[in-house]
């Protein structure tokens, strides 16, 4: 292990953070505040993105059969099922995972945290971040322990996970710009019957009484999220399952049989000023909060940690100069603004009051989601922005380059054959370089000298349809996202993107 990274907030985004670290050699401590990991959660999706990324620490296979593949998600207004939307169909041939999976959050963290222990690495609860500097070289945080007692803890990067009240972006003075929505809405855990079918998921678009069911674990277990209307909100803290409006629950047709738990909040939406302070960094909930509207939240959270983890990894092993971190504030908080305005478009209407939003929510919406998502392009589209694999860093400072429809920032796309995935190597973290028909002995060395992993495919229709450049080379980060294409196999071009950057490739 070398220097340490110390993590504060033990939730999704700080496991995975900490288990990037880990596993690319880079030493950490991992602390939270409270006793143990979360007996309840409203994070529930788990986004195809992050189920590819999730294979570098072969978690990817191991987190589906944890987790309920949710293949449709059906429309209901008035009653009817008015439209099916089959995700498995929009995802086909764009990714290993063409489904949404289901996996509740505090299920999820103990599967990170027995994975990361496997690592060595535990987390260290009731242990709270008290105050931090940094100084010369280092960050000096003053530590609360379980016991009570006082410690002092040097770091040579300190990691804000804390949540959207976080002490790291208060003590670095950085702004949460945004507001939050007047609705309050609810989320339940229940057993429940009548539901058809019980195994996809289901939105009642009803008034304004709004309701989304998502099956997961054993069978008639299920999550309820849903608005709280009318009086009722006004006085949120005396609220039981028994008091919010069941409109929208009946009209499904289903039997609340047991309430398990049963929770309510409200919804905001914010984005930090920076996400880099120095040697200090905010990640996930401390850096951007946003309606739960296409189940995002805790995925963008994931791909903060993955983003920031091999650019640490590459800076405290000497790969690559400081600079390189700044990049993880250009790339991820432009990424993060995105989907506030995006889930607020539709957290607005879909919780839009008066009769003409209802109107258009029963009537029209349905029919219109129904006819366009039979459109192979607007379903692509859908699925590409809600699995997040159409997230790019195009115009990051670390892209350059374009080889056929791929260019330097893109998501490798996934092709799959006959004895073939394109994304096997990817389970390695590490630069590595991809040619899809015949690599170039020039090109044979240049990887050989930086010891930077080559892999050439044969190539196929399915290449060419994927948006490969027959013959070209595509250098990748160890995050997997496309750092040059070019067609040439050129390695003065190879050569002049790594010194420009100031990288030391090692592999």
């Amino acid at each position: 292990m070398t220097d340490k990274v110390l993590i504060v907030g033990a939730g999704p985004t700080g496991l995975v953070l900490a288990l990037w670290l880990t596993k690319q050699g880079v030493g950490v401590r991992i602390i939270d505040k409270s006793a143990g990991p979360g007996e309840t959660a409203r994070a529930m999706a788990v986004q195809a993105r992050t189920l590819e990324l999730y294979r570098q620490l072969d978690l990817g296979d191991a987190a589906v059969a944890a987790g309920h593949r949710d293949l449709a998600m059906n429309l209901w207004a008035g009653g009817k099922r008015r439209a099916e939307l089959p995700l498995d169909k929009a995802g086909a041939g764009l990714t290993p995972y063409p489904f949404l999976l289901v996996f509740p959050q505090d299920q999820h963290e103990r599967f990170l945290i027995d994975r990361l222990a496997t690592l060595g690495v535990s987390v260290e609860r009731r242990t709270e971040l008290l105050s931090f500097e940094e100084k010369q070289g280092h960050v000096a945080a003053r530590l609360r322990t379980a016991e009570g007692s006082e410690e002092q803890c040097e770091a040579s990067y300190l990691a804000g996970c804390d949540g959207a009240s976080s002490l790291v972006r208060k003590q670095v003075g950085g702004r949460f710009e945004g507001g939050t929505y007047k609705q309050v809405f609810y989320v339940a855990d229940v057993a429940l019957s009548g539901l058809r079918p019980a195994n996809e998921g289901h939105i009642a678009l009803d008034g304004s009484d709004f309701v989304m069911v998502l099956p997961y674990g054993d069978t008639g277990l299920f999550r309820l999220i849903g608005t709280v209307i009318g009086e009722r909100a006004e006085r949120p803290e005396t609220l039981a399952f028994e008091d919010v409006s069941h409109e929208a629950i009946d009209r499904l047709g289903i039997k609340v049989d047991k309430v398990n738990w049963f929770s309510h909040y409200r919804v905001h939406h914010r984005v930090t000023d920076s996400f880099r302070h120095g040697r200090a960094f905010l990640l996930g909930d401390a850096a951007h909060v946003h309606s739960p509207a296409g189940g995002q939240g805790m995925n963008t959270g994931i791909g903060d940690a993955i983003n920031l983890a091999w650019k640490l990894a590459e800076v405290v092993k000497g790969g690559a100069p400081d600079g390189l971190l700044d990049s993880y504030d250009a790339e991820r908080r432009a990424f993060a603004r995105k989907v506030v305005d995006t889930t607020d478009r539709l957290f607005t209407f879909a919780t839009a009051q008066g009769g003409f939003a209802d109107f258009v929510r029963a009537h029209i919406f349905p029919t219109v989601a129904s006819a366009a998502y039979g459109l192979d392009s607007v379903r692509e589209f859908i699925f590409r922005t809600v699995s997040q694999t159409s997230l790019t860093y195009r115009d990051s400072p670390l892209s350059a380059g374009e080889a056929g429809k791929v260019r330097g920032g893109d998501r490798l796309p996934w092709v799959s054959t006959p004895g073939a995935d394109n994304y096997e190597p990817l389970r390695e973290i590490g630069w590595q370089t991809h040619v899809y028909g015949a690599a170039h002995p020039d090109l044979r060395a240049w990887c050989a000298r930086h010891g930077v992993a080559l892999h050439v495919f044969d190539w196929s229709p399915a290449c060419e349809t994927a948006g490969f450049a027959r013959d070209a080379a595509y250098l990748l980060r160890p995050d997997t996202y496309v750092a040059v294409a070019d067609a040439q196999q050129s390695v003065a071009a190879l050569d002049g993107y790594v010194l420009a950057r100031g990288f030391a490739l090692r592999g």
